[in-house]
């Protein structure tokens, strides 16, 4: 492995900022997770690490300006979306505590001796344990919640595993900035700093996969790189999990009735929501079927004019502006594919929005797969379907994603059946709202089809905890040899089933 400077960069110039850090060594690797691996002990207590969630959060608070200041440098996402961000993980990193100091999700299961049964049912006492410790990918474009304060940090700590995170090359001063709170949290709540590391450099995210002592990891990014980095967790001569966020079209059904209802109001809500940063949210709807005739003219002509007047932005890098301008180029000069507002640069620095318009029957004519593939960046395509059995037969091409949504009417006879088609497409199915935006809540799952994700688990809300934990069931263990957690007399009070 080469040692090359990390370097912090605007991306509103293209021009280097500082030097923020040196590209990790394989040294620098293992001396990280065998200091985190050395920190898992400390971690077994549920109370400290509960009071570290609650600490990281306090100090990431304090230190909002200086957060917010850097981040915008860097992803020129503004300090109105960057407040709302950090806001957002400081609720998760308290939510996750919340999640720790109730235990439930331990999953205690007790099974009382039963010679009665067959074959006889001995003591059985069974709980989750936490992997060991987890890699965590940051991601592009969230630099705080889904980055190295973000939820899988918090939901691996919550499980009670270290982290050693892969700075994102986009924001490397945030991250530094950010892991320096989160070590400084863990020492206030009584633990080693090592329960959260921070390496840089592309061929860290390698070196780290591949580490002996790593049991799991996190990642959102491309399909690509994702995608490499998974078959190398599995290459490894003991497999771990690898919990990765790839790609996500987000398909968006509109019905005939809804068009007819409502073509302009949804015009409008599909233009804000894939606009919504620069179109660099995992959860943009990057694919409309729209009806033809009169009430799919009216929506096209609707969405034309909410595009024509969107100002150009500032994407998170110069690579990603780079391969959106190349995408959309190529994606419009396809045959049968029109661009009434055509995406494409604004400046030396900037894109302007667009979407490109196609008939549902061109993406059935074969050879059009390539139409169907996530483009990071503000545009949209919209097919035009002339029937029922059109929707069904572009839907079966789509691949798997995060959302699926269903635009319908009051009465309209076809949404019971599109719902039922679209459900084994998305982990979350919305009707009549938009995808950007998800909620940390018990209920939320943020995960879907692969390549959507790699696991059938989600990164947001309560259960992303599951991922880092495995279960673990004692026999006939005396009760001074239990754990707690499994003891009759439940010293802790963890809930049981």
């Amino acid at each position: 492995m080469t040692t090359e400077p990390v370097w912090s960069v605007d991306p509103r110039t293209g021009k280097p900022r500082e030097q923020v850090a040196t590209e990790a060594t394989a040294e620098d690797i293992d001396r990280a997770v065998r200091a985190a691996h050395a920190a898992r002990g400390a971690l077994a207590d549920r109370t400290a690490r509960a009071a570290l969630l609650r600490t990281a959060a306090d100090l990431l608070d304090e230190a909002r300006d200086r957060i917010v200041e850097a981040a915008d440098a860097e992803t020129a996402l503004g300090p109105a979306r960057l407040t709302g961000e950090l806001a957002r993980t400081t609720a998760q990193l308290r939510y996750f505590a919340a999640i720790v100091d109730e235990g439930a999700f331990l999953d205690v299961r007790i099974s009382r001796p039963d010679p009665a049964t067959t074959p006889p049912t001995p003591d059985l006492r069974r709980m989750k344990i936490p992997l060991g410790v987890v890699a965590v990918y940051a991601a592009s474009n969230f630099p705080l919640a889904f980055s190295v304060p973000g939820g899988d940090t918090a939901s691996a700590l919550a499980a009670g595993c270290p982290v050693v995170i892969k700075a994102h090359p986009c924001h490397p001063a945030t991250s530094e900035l950010c892991a320096a709170l989160l070590r400084r949290a863990a020492v206030k709540a009584g633990l080693p700093e090592d329960v959260v590391g921070l390496v840089h450099g592309f061929d860290a995210g390698t070196e780290l996969i591949r580490h002996p002592l790593v049991a799991a990891a996190g990642f959102t990014g491309s399909v690509n790189g994702g995608r490499a980095l998974f078959d190398a967790a599995a290459a490894r001569p003991v497999p771990i999990p690898f919990h990765g966020e790839l790609g996500s079209l987000n398909p968006v059904v509109i019905t005939e009735a809804a068009a007819g209802e409502r073509a302009e109001e949804l015009a409008a809500g599909l233009a804000a929501s894939m606009t919504l940063g620069q179109g660099q949210f995992c959860t943009k709807p990057g694919f409309v079927l729209a009806p033809a005739g009169a009430a799919g003219e009216r929506f096209t002509a609707a969405l034309t004019a909410a595009l024509e007047d969107a100002e150009p932005g500032v994407m998170l890098a110069q690579r990603m502006r780079g391969h959106f301008l190349t995408a959309t180029y190529e994606d419009a000069q396809e045959d049968g594919v029109e661009a009434p507002v055509h995406p494409g640069p604004g400046g030396p620095h900037t894109v302007v929005p667009g979407y490109l318009l196609t008939d549902a029957a061109n993406l059935l004519r074969g050879g059009r797969h390539t139409l169907l593939q996530e483009t990071f960046g503000p545009v949209t395509l919209v097919a035009r379907y002339a029937s029922r059995e059109e929707i069904s037969a572009v839907l079966a091409l789509v691949p798997g994603n995060l959302t699926a949504t269903l635009h319908t009417a009051d009465g309209d006879p076809e949404a019971a059946s599109l719902l039922a088609e679209l459900a084994p497409l998305a982990g979350r199915l919305l009707v009549n709202g938009w995808p950007t935006g998800v909620a940390v809540a018990d209920a939320q799952h943020h995960g879907g089809p692969y390549p959507a994700t790699t696991t059938p688990f989600t990164s947001v809300g309560g259960t992303a905890i599951e991922r880092w934990l495995r279960p673990i069931t004692y026999q006939s263990t005396p009760q001074h040899l239990l754990p707690p957690e499994l003891r009759d007399d439940n010293p802790l009070g963890v809930p049981r089933s």
